[in-house]
């Protein structure tokens, strides 16, 4: 079976599915696109079904991936049995995750995604952009982008253990 990450942010339409698609990309040019999947979810139920926000697949577009097909869900308790590391791109879905997290073993799947980022504060979050400007998806990309070396060095390190 391979390594599975499931990106969280609230309604699974606008960081997380950006966080899907780039983390899809990076782990396919690090050669191990057949090894790790990567999935979204939202911590809350409001856009069930939906596709990515139009501005998050424009600034997808934008820097050269493709995102297709996206349907919007929302993260269970029973996720966690069939993932690796979960992602969440804030405290507040962190806080959240923990709370529906079964055990100390699925909470220790639990992790900020900018905590991959070298050069980011303790802390840090992926800001929502929700209620923002076009450039404000622009920053989203700009932080999740930032973890990506990072965090396929530590996949690459836990398959490998």
């Amino acid at each position: 079976m391979g390594y599975r990450i499931s990106v969280v942010c609230t309604g699974n339409i606008c960081r997380s599915p950006m966080g899907e698609a780039v983390l899809e990309d990076a782990f396919a040019a690090a050669g191990l696109a057949d090894g790790v999947e990567v999935v979204s979810a939202g911590t809350g139920a409001w856009h069930l079904g939906d596709d990515a926000d139009e501005r998050t697949l424009a600034v997808l577009e934008a820097h050269g991936h493709r995102f297709e097909g996206h349907v919007a869900s929302q993260f269970s308790a029973d996720d966690f049995a069939d993932l690796d590391l979960v992602l969440a791109l804030d405290r507040g879905h962190e806080r959240d995750l923990r709370r529906l997290a079964p055990d100390e073993s699925a909470r220790a799947k639990i992790r900020l995604l900018r905590s991959f980022d070298p050069d980011a504060p303790h802390g840090a979050e992926v800001a929502d952009p929700y209620y923002g400007e076009q450039q404000d998806f622009e920053t989203v990309y700009a932080q999740v982008s930032s973890a990506v070396e990072g965090l396929v060095r530590y996949v690459r390190e836990t398959r490998e253990r």
